[in-house]
């Protein structure tokens, strides 16, 4: 969207509000697969949840691709916002039910770190396709998102369902089959099946009589909660959508660049989440939390302060260079903390018998913040100018700092079992 909107405006006639609308509304849409998704994943298992999210996935870049007008972009739109929302929610959770201790914080970020390279790919698709015509070229940056789903079409195939998931259904032996194909040793796997045993016998009544009865899972649902509005509200997806718009206003001209520059801010996003990868199995969860949203707030600040500085400052190759640094810092401090860990953290201290309707709540939180930041990003900054609006943006990065060393202690090592112990959510 970010690319392709320079061209959809100039061939359709799409305003400012269209496109503002247009590109926020995706989050907002995905409220309905992320809040069915728990109801689905407890229910058809975390498996064929996934399939279903690719149906979407395939069906929506389509709708987009093939659309006459305003009202055809909004179908697609919903039809893709629907997938996104089912995948935001069963990724991670699968990622962290079927993974050991060992590396589970390194597989439960592998759904940000793909989201990321397919953000990268799309910024790759809108320079590659831009000089096609115009009426063209928009068309084939949507279709070009079809492709992926051919893969995990083939890729679902070799996957087996979560064991938490079938210990929850009673099919302790096809669980024990996947703990023995997924563990470390063989005694780390009978271990496993031990947790999910006890867990699954342990107290009576549904989880949201848990959330009534239990101040302890109150807690982690509220942490969940927090976590992702400040992982939205501080601002990201402004960046991630409206890079060129921001860049354009700090004084780089040429649409090549600007489309090439989006190019970089992906590669660095999505580079920068490897970091956290390979950090957060061995200096923990908090560390790289607390480095990112301090390091967002940082970023900010400088980019609010250029904007006070210097707003009109076209052609000022240094003002322009500055800024582009700025975005960059911020990116990588997202990435390397706050982008994966939101989702990690979240799929793992949830309770096994809140975690899909959970971990749904966690997702339509992150996508209504999503929604309502890509929605109001081109009313804030021409309310309160491009630089208030950073400065706004900084400041809950910072409030979010302020959460993370007060609220939220380390989980690294820990199964996810033995978090019902640190959160007294027994």
């Amino acid at each position: 969207m970010s690319g392709a909107q320079i061209f959809m405006a100039e061939d359709l006639g799409i305003s400012d509000a269209q496109v503002e609308v247009l590109s926020g509304v995706i989050s907002i849409y995905s409220l309905a697969g992320a809040l069915l998704a728990g109801w689905t994943s407890d229910r058809l298992g975390r498996r064929l949840t996934i399939v279903l999210a690719n149906v979407f996935f395939l069906a929506g870049p389509l709708i987009m691709a093939l659309a006459g007008g305003y009202a055809a972009l909004m179908a697609g739109r919903f039809v893709a916002g629907v997938g996104s929302g089912y995948a935001l929610v069963i990724a991670p959770v699968y990622a962290a039910e079927i993974a050991p201790a060992s590396s589970r914080g390194l597989l439960t970020s592998l759904p940000e770190i793909f989201i990321n390279t397919g953000v990268m790919l799309s910024y790759v698709s809108n320079l590659a396709f831009s000089g096609l015509p115009v009426h063209l070229s928009w068309r084939v940056m949507f279709a070009a998102a079809a492709v992926p789903t051919v893969f995990l079409a083939a890729g679902v195939l070799t996957m087996p369902e979560s064991p938490r998931w079938l210990g929850m259904k009673g099919r302790v032996a096809e669980a024990k089959a996947v703990l023995d194909r997924t563990s470390d040793t063989p005694a780390e796997a009978e271990q496993r099946l031990l947790e999910i045993e006890a867990v699954v016998t342990s107290g009576g009544g549904g989880a949201w009589k848990e959330v009534a009865t239990k101040a302890g899972v109150r807690r982690v649902l509220a942490i969940v909660l927090t976590l992702q509005f400040f992982q939205q509200a501080s601002g990201v997806d402004s960046v991630v959508l409206y890079g060129p718009r921001v860049l354009a206003m700090a004084g780089v001209t040429s649409n090549t660049l600007l489309l090439s520059l989006n190019v970089l801010f992906g590669a660095a996003k999505a580079g920068s989440i490897l970091v956290a990868m390979v950090l957060v199995d061995r200096v923990g969860r908090r560390p790289l939390l607390l480095a990112s949203t301090g390091g967002m707030t940082a970023a900010l600040l400088v980019l609010g302060s250029l904007f006070a500085a210097f707003t009109g400052a076209k052609d000022d190759a240094a003002v322009a260079a500055v800024s582009v640094a700025a975005v960059v810092a911020f990116v990588v401090a997202f990435s390397v903390g706050l982008g994966p860990l939101a989702w990690v953290y979240s799929s793992e201290i949830l309770p096994l018998r809140l975690r899909g309707q959970g971990a749904g709540l966690g997702t339509a939180m992150n996508r209504i913040m999503s929604g309502v930041v890509t929605m109001t990003f081109i009313s804030l900054y021409q309310a309160i100018t491009m630089a208030g609006a950073f400065y706004l943006y900084a400041a809950i990065a910072a409030a979010s700092f302020v959460f993370v060393y007060a609220c939220l202690p380390e989980t690294r090592g820990r199964s996810l079992e033995d978090m019902e112990e640190l959160f007294h959510t027994k």
